[in-house]
């Protein structure tokens, strides 16, 4: 649950950075872009982790449901995994093939590559802003899912992924 709340708080974080910091004045631009490098790059440990987390034996929490929403909702999962591994391998491309060092709270990670022609590297920034984008709609559309699940369905599904002892006992019942 805490990896699943980590990786949701950092993709909200990273997108609305990336979206705010062409409104801000150019020293607090600066920040964001250092900012959404470092997040980025703790969002792609978070990932790592929690796939290797699922991976691992005993670590499966139960279906909640069964069937072609079963079906769905792994998918989807899966779909998200694989969408922010791909995110995270398109923002290091991005970076260094322009030719300029990643930062992780302004610890430069040099370019391991040659810099890229212009049009490759616009090619690698457009992919990683639509693959953001896809990641987003996706999580609204799963966030929208749990909350229809939550208020229509009047299922525990929502209250198996909030911490606490609480939040266990109100969906075990």
């Amino acid at each position: 649950m805490t990896l699943h709340w980590v990786t949701a708080f950092l993709v909200v974080t990273q997108f609305l950075l990336a979206e705010f910091w062409g409104f801000v004045a150019h020293s607090l631009h600066s920040s964001m872009i250092v900012a959404h490098m470092s997040f980025g790059i703790l969002l792609t440990a978070v990932v790592l982790i929690r796939i290797a987390w699922r991976l691992t034996p005993g670590h499966r929490v139960r279906d909640a449901v069964r069937g072609w929403v079963e079906f769905a909702a792994k998918g989807v999962h899966y779909l998200l995994y694989g969408l922010l591994v791909v995110q995270a391998a398109l923002g290091f491309v991005l970076r260094w093939s322009g030719n300029e060092a990643m930062s992780f709270f302004k610890l430069l990670i040099p370019p391991p590559f040659a810099q890229f022609s212009k049009p490759a590297h616009e090619l690698v920034a457009e992919a990683h802003n639509w693959v953001g984008w896809t990641i987003v709609i996706l999580a609204g559309g799963h966030a929208a899912a749990a909350m229809f699940h939550h208020f229509l369905l009047r299922d525990s599904l929502l209250w198996r992924m909030l911490p606490g002892l609480r939040a266990h006992q109100v969906g075990s019942q």
